[in-house]
């Protein structure tokens, strides 16, 4: 009996929600007008044009829909798009121009302390921040195209702001030209999945204090410095692309402050440094792939208890740096190529341990400029014998599994 009462609720629901017709050709042709004669549960549908309407606030709970990407202008005067309502839903617009301040943060589209917006197929082109969700809950952005033309950090947002939030969903976009492409602060039990962020001036992605979510299958490509997680526990970083973030205090991941997390199948490929650590504890580290970096790990001397298992260390120019002789964590079962032992038992292991750590790379590591002497015959002599009769690397910094063979990752 319950649910058949609530089936006629819902069908009376349905029956007295309404599609609002928003243009040049129909009765109303103010985007503010239709929000105005709106209720909980009608869709506006805005049809192509350009509408210079101001500041844009969603109070209701509706569908708002774009046909055929209309454009809304903020004039480069204000926020484009708030929401204040939960169950929103923005699809199909091209929201361009926001205001731009250092302390109002004005966006293309903002949730403001709400839950179940979802906010898709949207284009954002020049604002100051693209979506920014504040103290949101179970919010969905998916498949926006978020472009900026920032060319110095304290003159633009980010592509994709998350602050104080829950349980999110941040999947299929695509940011460039921001100050961080996605930003995460006191976010939780949230996914990043299928992004691709790239040609930031900061970070391609900037977590900060996020615990207990997962970042998958995107890729972070030719930003200023990478990405960073920080300050921060318990996360998953699963096949994902770190490409090409070069610079002085560029890295394809920073880790810092961060433990008990997992990091798999992930590429980092031509990178300044593939992963830096600093302070990380209890990081695993597998079955990833660091090529043609310049270095593939630099792991400081603050970390400890983490574990690099079964990767591939290809072309890196150092495959390992850290600046300290104390050794608290492990490498195992990993392939390096510059490893020069044997197999006489043919078991794809090799039978004399690998200290992945160079001479020349501790002396990078204290002294830049002896960089200057790369390839020279004086340091390759240096590296020989250092591996005959160590004295300066740390007998502990060894892999005492090497394998034969990259895997097949």
């Amino acid at each position: 009996m319950k649910a058949l009462i609530l089936i006629f609720l819902l069908c009376i629901s349905n029956l007295s929600a309404r599609v609002i017709d928003v243009g040049s050709g129909f009765p109303v042709k103010s985007i503010k007008d239709a929000l105005a004669m709106s209720a909980d549960g009608d869709t506006i549908i805005v049809h192509p044009g350009t509408y210079r309407e101001g500041q844009i606030l969603i109070s209701r709970q509706i569908h708002f829909l774009g046909k055929g990407y209309p454009v809304l202008d903020g004039q480069n005067k204000y926020e484009v798009l708030s929401i204040n309502a939960d169950n929103v839903v923005v699809r199909g617009f091209k929201i361009v121009n926001s205001g731009t301040a250092a302390l109002e943060d004005p966006c293309g589209i903002r949730v403001y302390d709400k839950s179940h917006v979802v906010v898709e197929n949207n284009i954002l082109d020049a604002n100051f921040f693209g979506i920014y969700i504040q103290n949101g809950k179970k919010c969905i952005v998916r498949n926006n195209i978020i472009t900026a033309y920032g060319k110095d950090e304290q003159l633009i947002g980010n592509g994709i702001h998350c602050w104080k939030s829950e349980e999110l969903q941040i999947v299929g976009n695509r940011i460039s030209g921001h100050r961080d492409g996605i930003y995460f602060e006191f976010v939780t039990q949230s996914v990043i999945w299928r992004n691709i962020s790239e040609r930031n001036v900061r970070y391609g992605l900037h977590f900060m204090f996020s615990n207990d979510d997962s970042y998958i299958t995107n890729i972070f490509r030719r930003n200023g410095a990478g990405v960073a997680v920080m300050f921060t526990k318990n996360v998953r970083m699963f096949n994902n692309h770190f490409e090409e973030n070069w610079g002085d205090s560029a890295y394809g991941l920073l880790l810092k402050e961060i433990s008990d997390s997992y990091i798999f199948n992930n590429v980092f490929k031509r990178n300044t440094s593939g992963i830096h650590m600093e302070g990380t504890s209890r990081i695993k580290v597998e079955k990833n792939v660091f090529t043609s970096n310049g270095w593939g790990m630099k792991i400081q001397a603050s970390c400890m208890d983490n574990d690099v298992v079964n990767n591939n260390f290809i072309k890196n120019t150092f495959d390992i740096s850290t600046n300290g002789s104390l050794v608290l964590n492990t490498f195992n079962s990993n392939y390096w190529d510059k490893y020069e032992g044997y197999d006489l038992n043919r078991d794809s292991i090799g039978d004399v341990p690998y200290h992945p750590l160079s001479l020349f790379a501790v002396l990078t590591e204290s002294n830049p400029s002896t960089m200057l002497l790369y390839r020279s015959f004086m340091i390759t002599l240096l590296d020989k014998s250092e591996k005959v009769l160590p004295s300066i690397t740390p007998d502990n910094f060894v892999d005492n599994t090497p394998l034969m063979k990259a895997l097949p990752l």
